[in-house]
Formats: C-alpha cells, sequence, structure tokens
C-alpha cells in the first residue's frame, strides 16, 4: 500500500487526512504489490528487488539447461577476472551447482600495472569466501611478457594490430592450455548478451563468416581431445541487469576504470552504437540475438565438413595446442612481435601512448557504463 496526505481547503480552514492507496501499476511489481526497484524496458518488466533476483536467476538456470552447458558431475573451470560478469557467473554457479560440480576457478594476469592487480584481489576474495579453489595464472609466466611491455611495441608499428588482440588471442591460449591439464569437462567464461550481440555485429562488418558459425552459448563447431568446450551461462543476460544484481546483493567486483588499453578496442564503437539503439528500441538486442541464432542454424558445417575440419588440425610446433597451421595465432602473434624489437624488462609507457590516450574519445568504461 502507498501512503500520501490529502490536503482539503475549505473556506475556514485546511483540513489534513491520511490516505491509503494501492500504487500505480506503473510504480509496483508485477509480481507483487511492492514498490519496483528496476524496469526492464524490453518487457516492459516492472520488479521489486526479491522478484527481479527471481527473475535474474531463473534465466541464468534456463539458459544452462536451453543449451545444455553442462552435465551433473563434469568439473567446471570457471574464468574470472573480476569483473562483475565473471563474479557473478562464479557467485550463481557456486549457489545452484557446487554440490552437483567440481567447480575452480582460473584467474589470468595480464600484467597491466594499476588495474589488474586491483582486479585479481577481488577475484581471490570472492573465492576465499564462497570457498572455491583458485589458480593465477600470468602472461609473463606463459609468454614471457606482459600487456605493459606489449603496449609500446605495437604503437611503434600498428600494423601488428591492436593490444586488445593480442591480449584475447593470449587469454584463450591459457585458458584452453590450462583447462586441458586441469581435466576440466567446461570452460565457463562470463560473456554476456552485449557480448554476444557486439561480437555478432562486427564479425558481420567485417565479413568474418566462420567466427559467426564458431560463436554461440558453445564456441566451436568441432570436438578435438585438445580442446576443452567453453560454455556462457550469461549468454542471454543483459549487461544492465547484472550489474543491478551486484548492487542489489552487495556482490563485490572490481568496477572502476576498465583496462587503460581498452581505447585500442574496435568493439567499443560497436559497443557505442547498440546502446543507443537499445535505449531507443528496446529488446533490440534480443532481436539480433534471435536473427543470429536462427541464422546459425541454416550456416553450420554438415557431419562431412565437420569431419574434415577436424583431420586439418594439429598441434602447434612451438606450444602444442590446436591449430591448423604450423603454428598456432598465439605465437605467430609474439614471433612477429619480438622480430619487431627487443623486448626490454623494464618497457615503459611512452610519451607517444599517453599523446594516443588523450585524443581517443571512445573507451570501454565510457560505453559500458554511460548508456
Amino acid at each position: 500500500m502507498f501512503h500520501y496526505l490529502k490536503l482539503t481547503m475549505t473556506k475556514n480552514k485546511i483540513i489534513v487526512e491520511k490516505k491509503s492507496t494501492k500504487l500505480n501499476s506503473k510504480f509496483v511489481c508485477d509480481k507483487c504489490n511492492k514498490k519496483k526497484v528496476i524496469t526492464l524496458n524490453y518487457g516492459p518488466h516492472n520488479f521489486c528487488k526479491k522478484h527481479f533476483n527471481i527473475f535474474f536467476e531463473n534465466r541464468f538456470k534456463k539458459t544452462i539447461r536451453k543449451y545444455s552447458l553442462f552435465k551433473s558431475k563434469e568439473k567446471l573451470l570457471i574464468a574470472v577476472s573480476g569483473g562483475k560478469d565473471s563474479i557473478v557467473t562464479l557467485t550463481l554457479l557456486n549457489k545452484f551447482y557446487s554440490k552437483s560440480n567440481p567447480i575452480e576457478v582460473l584467474i589470468i594476469d595480464e600484467g597491466v600495472k594499476n588495474y589488474r592487480n586491483k582486479a585479481i584481489k577481488i577475484a581471490k576474495k570472492t573465492c576465499k569466501k564462497l570457498g572455491v579453489k583458485y589458480h593465477i595464472i600470468s602472461f609473463k609466466k606463459r609468454f614471457g611478457i606482459t600487456n605493459d611491455e606489449i603496449m609500446p611495441i605495437l604503437l611503434e608499428n600498428k600494423k601488428l594490430g591492436g593490444t586488445c588482440a593480442f591480449c584475447g588471442v593470449m587469454r584463450r591460449n591459457i585458458m584452453n592450455n590450462f583447462a586441458r591439464k586441469m581435466k576440466a569437462d567446461k570452460l565457463v567464461t562470463g560473456h554476456n548478451l552485449n557480448d554476444e550481440v557486439q561480437s555478432f555485429v562486427m564479425n558481420v562488418f567485417n565479413n568474418e563468416i566462420e567466427r559467426i558459425i564458431r560463436s554461440g552459448a558453445k564456441p566451436g563447431i568441432i570436438k578435438h581431445n585438445n580442446f576443452v568446450k567453453r560454455i556462457k551461462p550469461l549468454y542471454e543476460t543483459p549487461e544492465k541487469e547484472i550489474i543491478a544484481y551486484c548492487a542489489f546483493n552487495n556482490i563485490e567486483h572490481y568496477s572502476q576504470e576498465c583496462c587503460p588499453y581498452s581505447w585500442t578496442a574496435k568493439r567499443n564503437e560497436y559497443r557505442e552504437m547498440l546502446n543507443k539503439f537499445e535505449n531507443r528500441f528496446p529488446g533490440n538486442d534480443y532481436s539480433i540475438l534471435r536473427f543470429y541464432e536462427t541464422l546459425k542454424k541454416k550456416i553450420t558445417p554438415t557431419k562431412n565438413e565437420k569431419e574434415i575440419l577436424q583431420k586439418q588440425l594439429k598441434e602447434c610446433s612451438i606450444c602444442g595446442e590446436p591449430t591448423e597451421k604450423k603454428i598456432c595465432k598465439t605465437c605467430e602473434l609474439i614471433q612477429k612481435m619480438k622480430n619487431e624489437k627487443k623486448i626490454k624488462k623494464k618497457n615503459k609507457i611512452t610519451k607517444n601512448t599517453k599523446k594516443f590516450i588523450k585524443k581517443n574519445k571512445l573507451t570501454c568504461a565510457i560505453t559500458k557504463y554511460n548508456k
């Protein structure tokens, strides 16, 4: 019930009455008469805290069932950065599936000072709080180089690509390699609805049909002993709602400035564009995802095509990871970089780097949170 004061003015006095009435439907939860705390415009749905949590958690479990992401007793290795997506993924998997599935965490240290160390601290704290075993693998240990060392080299030669491109390839290499060593059945990542829609649109613009085919809640199209299947339980969950879930449930996560090199990513442009569309046309992101799902069914390779692709895979001559070429993409990128310039032990960010950062308008933080 909503209580308010009614003021009635007569000729001689003002009469004050306390009245009670039901809230306007615009201001109450769809499931009860409590005041709403959040509106999901694509419904539209209005929820109080309790019913938003139920809605959010049910969708998480439904996504796992819908795409058959994992079975009971399968070992799950969760890649946790310390950010909202991976922390929520870990929290919910631990809450609902820790009794049926062994769960461990992989934390990757890319070597970005004043950023990654802060996020890792939160990731470790969460794992200890939940009683989940965690492992930390660094770029330095695996590849002999950090992102802080990579950045100045890439700025000297833009043909090599951006930092985010290097980082993504190297992270996937570590995740698959470590998941295999840990004998994990599934490798879990925190990719959300917005991430998936952005990737799909980027692949359309870049004419990357093979990447479109390989994407999805369970990326990949072929089975291989050296590949650990990746899964995405937040595949149908919007980013805004993950932020809200963290706020309503006091879930600590790294929420400061994103990676200082995020301005190099083309994804920021697509994120900004798609956020504008979603704000103007609620449900736009879900429409794109459904279109992708329909398209994927029509372009998925046949059984014979999959067998041919599987036969083409071999082990990288340097790191042993599966690849179609003599060396994998990760080793290829690192070799190119090392050939371009010798890596110094203490390679500081150059003035050139700072100049680029100041000029750039779009960063991860701007496009993610200024919606």
